[in-house]
């Protein structure tokens, strides 16, 4: 089974939300920055905000059925991939 694509950990830090899909599998990532000061994201106390729904309509027509949020790091870049893979 292919593997769900996830952007790097730079462009959730960047405050970029993030849509990805497979087959009717569905999901969207919001990332909550946190700053340290005006130039340094502080990933400790950032992390990443994920629903998910399956179906054919977006984000906005559609009736999620799971959420979760993970720290905004490798690990739980990691985590959250293989969370949304148990979903599919």
């Amino acid at each position: 089974m292919e593997e769900l694509f996830l952007p790097t950990l730079h462009t959730f830090a960047m405050n970029n939300i993030f849509t990805g899909s497979k087959g009717l599998f569905r999901f969207r990532a919001e990332p909550k920055v946190v700053m340290a000061n005006p130039k340094e994201v502080d990933f400790a106390q950032s992390a990443i905000h994920v629903e998910y729904w399956h179906g054919l309509y977006c984000y906005e027509k559609s009736t999620m059925e799971g959420e979760a949020t993970f720290p905004m790091s490798e690990e739980g870049r990691t985590e959250m991939l293989h969370w949304l893979e148990e979903k599919i």
